[in-house]
């Protein structure tokens, strides 16, 4: 399968979870990409349960790695340093998610590189970025969650804040942070000059707050908690109880309003005046979500499902091995499998991006070090000098 980064080396300093998910996209695109981990213990992820393959490797380590290459290296040591420039010459970009203040520290940044190589592009994805007072202030998901409104913002009206389900602050973060890598990466292609380019957890959480910061900021709207997960200007948007399970409806824009009411058989909605604008049924939420409510219950998810597909945004409310197990994942090829030394085979999930119709390959997460030497020799270490550095601890 022709990749479309395939050729282009990226060193990635990374660890955890927002910066390995942001390479793991590039990786899948045909990228190599160089995991550079400490020699004791490598990425912390690689000790994260509850579930680990025969050798104690994490399955959790396996979700954001696949397709790299494990270098261990201590960028501490002057030899580290050394090894790190050699990699830097034949690189197109170095990546780092650690705290603000380390890059400068460890010889990250485009200041310190471009004399090595002036096309090189190096990335950073830090809590809350580099150069203020926060630069030296541990940060995770959940606190940007916190921070920026999310958990304010999620959950129901007369319960106390909650946090996503998932990480996805970590999520977006990463892959804004791979949006800038290759932006800058095609500049530097251009022009052979390369640059640092910052993007924190905080201001990634902060502009996923979108249209709620817009009226805020502009009409001083305050975005509320609305019950059943409801859109909070659009209605019938939201979740309704079915008879045997939760099921999300969403008749978003006006031209779904008519037609959810005939396909449930109940046109007379259409004809109520408390519901004959979007105007009127948001204003008389609370009265059509029990109407609904008492059509819904009656029959199962799956007779709405079938009424209402391909009409009217219908999904059914799955619980996480519902979703995994759902047929349709198999037909669209979201699964993939994959062999590691530990297990013969590991289910993983695809990319969900296509090139030219087809999902992207991918192969295990490697073992701790797995490639030093191979990445040593082919950078021009030879045997003696690479059984020295493994004996001082460099690697």
């Amino acid at each position: 399968m022709r990749l479309p980064l395939a050729g282009f080396r990226i060193i990635s300093a990374e660890q955890y979870g927002a910066g390995p998910y942001g390479t793991l996209f590039l990786a899948q695109m045909g990228a190599e990409v160089i995991k550079i981990e400490p020699p004791k213990g490598g990425d912390t992820a690689r000790g994260v349960g509850p579930h680990f393959l025969r050798d104690g490797e994490s399955l959790y380590f396996q979700t954001f790695n696949l397709n790299k290459r494990s270098l261990t290296l201590d960028l501490m040591t002057d030899r580290g340093q050394e090894v790190l420039h050699r990699l830097v010459k034949g690189a197109h970009a170095v990546v780092n998610n650690l705290r603000g203040d380390v890059p400068a520290k460890i010889g990250l940044t485009y200041d310190q590189l471009n004399g090595v190589n002036p096309a090189i592009v190096c990335v950073h994805a830090s809590a809350y970025g580099r150069d203020n007072a926060r630069a030296k202030w541990p940060g995770y998901d959940y606190l940007m969650q916190a921070e920026a409104g999310f958990c304010a913002l999620t959950g129901e009206p007369d319960g106390p804040p909650q946090r996503m389900g998932l990480s996805m602050v970590d999520f977006m973060t990463g892959t804004q942070m791979a949006v800038g890598l290759l932006a800058a990466l095609l500049d530097a292609q251009r022009t052979g000059v390369g640059c640092d380019v910052d993007v924190d957890l905080l201001s990634s959480a902060v502009h996923q707050l979108t249209y709620p910061a817009i009226w805020y900021m502009n009409e001083g709207d305050i975005t509320q908690r609305v019950p059943r997960s409801a859109h909070p200007s659009a209605t019938p948007s939201q979740m309704f109880k079915a008879a045997d399970g939760w099921m999300f409806v969403m008749a978003q824009i006006p031209k779904f309003w008519p037609i959810l009411c005939e396909r449930i058989g109940h046109t007379e909605l259409t004809d109520d005046p408390r519901f004959a604008s979007p105007k009127a049924r948001l204003a008389n939420r609370a009265e059509l979500t029990g109407l609904l409510d008492a059509i819904f219950v009656e029959m199962p998810m799956a007779h709405w499902q079938a009424i209402l597909e391909g009409h009217v945004p219908v999904a059914p409310v799955y619980q996480l091995d519902e979703a995994l197990d759902n047929p349709w994942l198999d037909t669209i090829g979201m699964k993939q499998t994959v062999a590691h030394p530990d297990r013969a085979e590991i289910e993983v999930l695809a990319s969900p991006i296509r090139i030219d119709g087809k999902r992207l390959p991918s192969r295990a997460a490697p073992l701790l070090g797995a490639d030093s030497e191979a990445i040593l020799q082919e950078i021009g270490y030879d045997t003696d000098a690479i059984a020295d550095m493994r004996q001082a601890g460099v690697i």
